[in-house]
């Protein structure tokens, strides 16, 4: 009787409850409030719905785990702020890194991409080493991982809020290169439709995304999303999902 009414009241506060594989959690363990940004194809929304790549692996793998959850997309900044502060919390897509590793417990890796430099076609930068941009200026945006990154390094970054104006920065000729985050072999650059005007320059740095979890959360529960993770791995269902988004870019 008292776990009906638990359940009753997840659904009422707005918490998905996964429907099917593996059997709920023990009653103390809590429901997750799991946040993410605007990040195209990887986190999107359609209609109301939250979709995209890594929002459809993170959706499975916690219906696998039987996690109960709410899911909200947010500015990144506030995303990963409320992941470090608020009890329970967790965000997606987040860059492990040395500085994050004691700010959270991880879940993943869930994808990979590679740091690139993009800039304008008509400028030729010739760039052999991240060393070789430090004269640049270098747009970012605020509370990522790439200007935390090149910040410390002493680089001369100009942040936005919104990642999606960078583009524009560039054309303007206010920035000399764009930090980007692609997956190895992605077309992503395809949906700012800008092919003729813009250019990867350099790859200078390689990274793993993870769900990032505050420190608050069980760590039996983190053990079971990254042994679902581990299933989906072996059984094709992120190969199933990535091949989905392949084209994506083209579609847009």
């Amino acid at each position: 009787m008292a776990r009906g009414l638990a359940a009753v009241a997840l659904c009422l506060a707005g918490f998905a409850l996964p429907g099917h594989a593996a059997p709920p959690l023990p009653a103390a363990f809590p429901a997750l409030l799991v946040t993410t940004e605007h990040s195209p194809p990887s986190s999107m929304k359609n209609g109301e719905e939250i979709t995209g790549r890594e929002t459809e692996k993170i959706r499975e793998m916690l219906s696998r785990s039987g996690v109960a959850y709410k899911l909200d997309l947010l500015p990144w900044k506030r995303a990963f702020t409320m992941a470090q502060r608020d009890p329970n919390t967790c965000v997606y897509s987040t860059t492990r890194t040395p500085e994050r590793e004691k700010l959270f417990k991880w879940v993943g890796p869930t994808d990979e991409a590679e740091w690139v430099f993009v800039g304008r076609t008509d400028r030729k930068f010739q760039l052999r080493s991240l060393e070789d941009a430090r004269p640049l200026r270098i747009g970012t945006y605020n509370g990522d991982a790439r200007d935390d990154f090149l910040r410390a390094q002493g680089f001369q970054v100009d942040p936005v809020q919104n990642d999606h104006l960078n583009p524009r920065k560039l054309l303007l000729n206010r920035i000399d290169l764009w930090a980007i985050s692609i997956r190895p072999g992605s077309n992503a650059l395809q949906q700012f439709h800008l092919e003729g005007q813009i250019e990867p320059v350099l790859t200078f740095y390689k990274v793993k995304v993870y769900l990032a979890c505050n420190p608050s959360v069980p760590d039996a529960m983190v053990e079971r999303m990254n042994a679902s993770l581990d299933t989906m791995r072996r059984d094709g269902s992120f190969a199933r999902i990535e091949r989905k988004y392949e084209h994506w870019a083209e579609q847009k």
